[in-house]
């Protein structure tokens, strides 16, 4: 019935969008979901253009990044799949997810996301560690990054602009994120908390 798999997916995407009422909120995972499943690139992708063409201005597309499991997003590459999609990404952040291995539980700061990145953004979700006390962190840290990104977009000269190594917390921009100081304090907040229920009755 449909000449690709872009044109039948946002086919049907976009009846389903419509049957729903056109809700506000409506996101979309391409197979394509991230720079190294597109061929050749994000930006020469047959799929994704024409995904960009034809689905509905209302659908959000999720996207991961470089790859599944991004170390750095990058505001240039934001722009480049903002590009061919014609509408700005909701990053799926699999920064911290564990699912595909269990053995490994991931405690660090949220870091190597450039700063501002959310002039380049329709949303950002973050896919957590399976073990839910094990987010502290993770959800603490991603709080100190949203607040200083908000505070970048404030100011809009900042806006966009990228440090020489992501996560470097040796020379910060007054104002930016720092990870080692969002880290120390989550672990400030996180003793408390285990403190705090320490004390509950039948702890």
């Amino acid at each position: 019935v449909f000449p690709s798999l872009a044109q039948a997916q946002a086919s049907v995407a976009n009846e389903v969008y419509r049957e729903l009422g056109q809700p506000p909120v409506f996101l979309f995972c391409p197979t394509e979901y991230c720079s190294s499943l597109c061929s050749p690139s994000p930006a020469q992708s047959r799929y994704l253009l024409t995904l960009g063409q034809e689905l509905l201005p209302g659908i959000a597309v999720i996207w991961t990044g470089p790859k599944v499991v991004s170390q750095e997003l990058s505001a240039m590459l934001l722009e480049e799949v903002e590009g061919v999609l014609q509408r700005r990404p909701v990053i799926w952040d699999n920064l911290y997810a564990n699912d595909y291995d269990c053995r490994r539980v991931f405690l660090g700061p949220y870091t190597g996301r450039a700063p501002g990145l959310m002039p380049r953004l329709c949303g950002l979700l973050l896919n957590p560690n399976c073990e839910l006390q094990a987010n502290f962190i993770p959800i603490h840290t991603l709080g100190s990054w949203f607040q200083s990104e908000l505070g970048s977009c404030a100011h809009p000269d900042h806006a966009g602009m990228e440090t020489a190594a992501l996560g470097d917390s040796h020379s910060p921009r007054e104002g930016s994120y720092d990870p080692q100081e969002a880290l120390e304090l989550a672990l400030l907040d996180w003793v408390a908390e285990i403190n705090r229920q320490a004390l509950e009755p039948g702890r």
